[in-house]
Parts: C-alpha cells; structure tokens; sequence
C-alpha cells in the first residue's frame, strides 16, 4: 500500500491549488479526479459561461446604444461563439493534469472509496495517508418528475451546438436567471418556471422584481408558482404540464433546481465521516468527524454560498493550518456574489432584510443611479444601489446593486466592507474621473 502526507480526493480547483502548495511545502502529495481535472469552474461552470457571456454584453452594450450613434445592434453567432468558448475548455483538463504531475504530484484517475478511516482505493491502488481532504464539489440535481429524462443540465446548455427556438428554464436560481438571458441575446424565444413566488431568494426582493420586470421587458415570460409535474415529447417537441392545468410548449428544458453534493460514491462511513443532504459536515477547522481528514468547498455542509472564491479560501486556510502555519478557526470575509443576467446583480456582506430587522443598528440607502453620468452615458435600462451602513459610526457592512456595471462595483464595495471603511474614509480617496469608482462617496446618504 502506497502511503502519502497528503491525499486530496477531488482535482477541481480547490484541490489542485492545496496539492500545489502542499508540494511546496515538501509533502508528499496524491490527488485523485474520476471526471475532469481542473472540475466544474474552468471546464463547465463560471468560466465558460464568461464567455458566452461576453458576447451577450457586447450586443446588449450595443443595443442600449442603438439611435445614440449605434445604428444597429449586432446579432449573436451561437455556433460560433460555443466554438470560441470551446477553444478555452478543452486544453484545460489535460493542461491541469500535467501541472500536477510537472510539480510532483502523484495523480490517480478513478473513484476513490475509502477502505477504512486512513486509506482509500482507487481502481486497483490502495493508497494510504497521515491525512485526507475531500474536495469532490457537487452537481445539478435532476428534478423527480415523470419525463425528467427530456431534462438537460447547465453542462448541456453550455454545450449545445444551435440555440434553440424555444428554451425553458425550470428553477429560481442564478443559473436559469444567467442561463436565461444567454438564450434570449441568442434569439430564443426563453420561460422560465419557479414553482413559488420568490425567485432569488438568496437576493434582495425588492431588486429580484426590478430584474424580473427587465426580463419582462425583454419578452423572457416568468411563470411563478408552478410546480412542474411532467414532461412528455409531442409533435412539436416537449410539452411541460404543472399542476392547475399549466402547460407549455418548447424545444428543449434545462433543469436548475439545485445541486447535490458529491458524496455517494466516497463510503464515508467506512470512514467514521458524518454527513447529511447537503454534503459533508465539517468543524471550524473544516475537520470531519474523522480527525484525520477534513473538507473543502462545494462538498461541505455550510452556510456559505458554493462558490469558487469560497473553495479557494479553504483551500488556502487548510494548506496554511496543515502545514502548521495557522492554527485558529476559519475566519471567512465578506463575500461578494452576482447574477450575471441582464442587468447584472450582486450583494455583499448585510442584508437588508436583516437591517429592516434591526433598525437601531443599521442604516439603508437606496439610490436609484439610472440617471447618473456612469450610468446614462450608455444609456443602461435602470442602476440601483443598496448601502447598509451601521449607525454608530457609518461603516459600509452591506450592498446590493443591479446594473450592467454590478461585478466591478461590488468588488470595490468588498474592499470597504472587509477594511471596516467608513464613508468619510472612502470619500478621503481621490478617485479618477469621470469613472464608475468616483460615484462611490456619492453612495452615502
């Protein structure tokens, strides 16, 4: 039995950067992948959705413009940009596997199942280490409806050769909003399907209905309050039915209810690693039940969105506390997250609804910036700004923002909140102007 310092079941990218540091470190490192190396982000995920993406805000760039010295806004090329999009994917799994084995370290192509609480086997190789960490991400769930086999997946979305006439999106989540105005830049004719009244949930409300008004706007029909039961082929493609007689026609359904945790394959309780429905379960030092072996980013059992930027931090935190450089709990920042729809719309630290909750201690802004310079030189449909601040002091600890400009703006505003910034401190900077940034002191109220 082979035995490593080190085994990291899962090649995604929080994986790969912990065995790379982990080798720097002098371990002896194994890392083990049974689908693509370099996981969902790069290959199937937020990075090939940029750029299909790019496409869409260069057309909707030009269409805003459109009798402001714009002619004509340009049409989108779906085979061609997929084909683009493609050129970026398929070099990164191999080019990820050989950066691992350049570096040193061992890799195992396969499904890990652990044997007992300190080995694992992997194909025919028993492997055994000092410690584990899981990093085997997740993946979408598959609605449980009679047909769901008609259903595709937001890997198949990526992926698909035409653009169809009629797409439909069953979930309230990021990716059908995302997913969603790709489709309709694209030229098809886009529903999407919530089986309640609150899309978004994660996002302000009031915002989530300022862009579903957008969506409206751009002929995208929301059907809310459907609880899908089937999907059945006719004549003329699919025909989705829902309860109280709901039915609808379409050419192809992409299912984003979700996403599962995976974990079946792995035998945790050969380990002694407690786990439930959401994935793995884990301490503040991102320990498992099993001292030995811990667990990072979209297999965890948390709080925390799953998200790329959160995995890395946990990757960092564990390579940091493994290599007895750090000892105390996992301390996360201020995370930014956003829908890349149409318009954009991110959110960072405090909520409102929490600041609504507690009135004596926080203060809202609410800006609406449409006819701001930043925002009505390129004539953007409508910008609005949420700004949590605390009362003692006036430290920026929240926003939320829907506009085009939305991903940059909220990664100053992470700055601030992270720096415990107060609003004087951010008009002290001498921002350049006219841009995007000199709107900020204008934020506080």
């Amino acid at each position: 039995m082979k035995n490593y310092d080190i085994i990291i079941i899962g090649g995604g990218v929080a994986g790969n950067s912990a065995a790379l540091k982990f080798i720097d470190a002098g371990k002896q490192v194994a890392i083990i992948e049974n689908d693509q190396w370099g996981g969902t982000c790069p290959n199937r995920g937020c990075d090939p959705k940029k750029i299909l993406l790019s496409a869409v805000e260069a057309q909707r760039h030009s269409a805003q413009m459109v009798g402001k010295g714009i002619v004509k806004a340009p049409a989108i090329n779906w085979p061609d940009l997929v084909d683009y999009k493609n050129s970026y994917t398929e070099p990164v799994s191999e080019s990820t596997k050989n950066n691992l084995v350049d570096a040193g370290v061992s890799i195992y192509e396969g499904t890990g199942e652990f044997i007992d609480e300190s080995s694992i086997q992997v194909n025919n190789n028993s492997l055994s280490a000092d410690q584990f960490i899981i990093a085997t991400g997740a993946r979408p769930s598959t609605l449980d409806i009679k047909g769901n086999k008609h259903l595709l997946t937001s890997r198949d979305f990526l992926d698909l050769p035409e653009m169809p006439k009629t797409v439909t999106f069953i979930g309230g989540g990021y990716i059908s909003f995302e997913f969603a105005a790709m489709a309709q830049a694209a030229g098809a004719k886009v529903h999407l399907i919530h089986h309640n009244d609150r899309p978004l949930k994660a996002y302000d409300k009031e915002l989530v209905k300022d862009l579903m008004n957008q969506f409206e706007k751009l002929n995208i029909d929301i059907h809310l309050n459907i609880d899908t039961q089937s999907i059945e082929e006719n004549k003329n493609g699919l025909i989705i039915k829902g309860k109280n007689g709901f039915e609808l026609n379409t050419d192809i359904v992409i299912g984003a209810t979700g996403r599962l945790p995976n974990i079946e394959h792995l035998k945790l309780n050969q380990a002694n690693i407690d786990y439930d429905k959401k994935g793995v379960l884990v301490n503040e030092y991102l320990q498992t039940s099993n001292p030995n072996i811990y667990a990072m980013g979209d297999v965890l059992s948390k709080e925390q969105p799953k998200l790329t930027s959160i995995a890395g931090i946990e990757s960092d935190y564990l390579v940091s506390m493994l290599t007895e450089k750090y000892k105390a709990k996992i301390n996360y920042p201020a995370i930014p997250t956003i829908v890349f729809s149409t318009p954009k719309m991110a959110q960072v630290g405090v909520k409102a609804i929490k600041a609504e909750e507690n009135p004596d201690q926080y203060k809202i802004s609410t800006i609406d910036a449409t006819d701001w310079f930043s925002f009505m030189r390129v004539n953007e449909p409508i910008s609005k700004i949420k700004i949590i601040q605390k009362k003692e002091n006036g430290q920026l600890v929240g926003a939320s923002v829907l506009n085009n400009q939305a991903d940059p703006l909220i990664n100053l505003l992470s700055i601030f909140i992270n720096k415990k910034m107060k609003s004087d401190e951010i008009s002290d900077i001498g921002w350049a102007y006219p841009s995007l940034a000199s709107d900020l002191p204008y934020f506080y109220q």
